[in-house]
């Protein structure tokens, strides 16, 4: 069993690798503004971001600004992000986050933990992607289902609960990586780290893998 400076090192040689093999990992939800991403990131739950984009191409040239959702006829936000699905509850965030943002925070999105989560519609994964995407600001580490799932194989993480994997993901990975660190996973689990198949065999931190199945394979013959 590895001590917990052996597993930071650890953690560090994936990350190197993870960089070296994308260097391109980026947000892939398209934005300009930080409001722009807030209401991708809210439109993006279980939804892919490919469709997301494809929403808000026309929908950011529509409504501009948070006082433009505000205004909108509820029926007809729906309308606009219909496709992205458990489209009512999405509107009703959206209205609702930018009534908050224009009532308290003068038509800005803010710039902290606590007072984006206090947003309806906001809770600490959206918070932590405009944080680290929209602002720079590491306020922690990203947990989708692709952060989970690798994030799980490599075994930096033992847990199944998002909040859970981000405290083990905080204590293992540099602050300074916290922003780019899921987007490298999440590229990893789009490319190489496939959620029915894994393809170890491609798979640059293979080495590094505990859970890789050529291990698996090996040690059975």
């Amino acid at each position: 069993m590895m001590t917990a400076p052996e597993e930071k090192k650890r953690a560090g040689k994936i990350i190197n690798q993870l960089k070296r093999a994308y260097p391109d990992a980026r947000c892939s939800l398209n934005h300009s503004t930080p409001l722009e991403l807030l209401i991708a990131t809210i439109l993006s739950a279980q939804c892919t971001d490919e469709r997301v984009n494809l929403v808000t191409l026309e929908l950011f040239g529509k409504y501009r600004s948070a006082e433009d959702y505000v205004r909108a006829v509820p029926a007809e936000l729906e309308r606009d992000i219909h496709s992205t699905g458990f489209f009512r509850n999405k509107a009703k965030a959206i209205q609702g986050a930018c009534r908050m943002i224009c009532e308290q925070h003068g038509g800005r999105v803010p710039e902290t933990l606590e007072e984006l989560i206090a947003l309806p519609g906001v809770a600490r994964k959206t918070a932590n992607v405009v944080l680290g995407n929209a602002f720079q600001i590491a306020s922690g580490v990203v947990v989708d289902t692709h952060v989970a799932r690798v994030s799980q194989r490599l075994r930096l993480t033992g847990h199944e609960q998002p909040e859970k994997i981000e405290r083990d993901l905080i204590d293992l990975v540099p602050r300074k990586d916290w922003i780019i660190f899921p987007h490298l996973l999440i590229a990893h689990g789009r490319a190489v780290c496939k959620a029915r198949t894994p393809l170890c065999a491609d798979c640059p931190v293979e080495p590094l893998c505990p859970s890789s199945l050529l291990k698996t394979m090996n040690a059975e013959r």
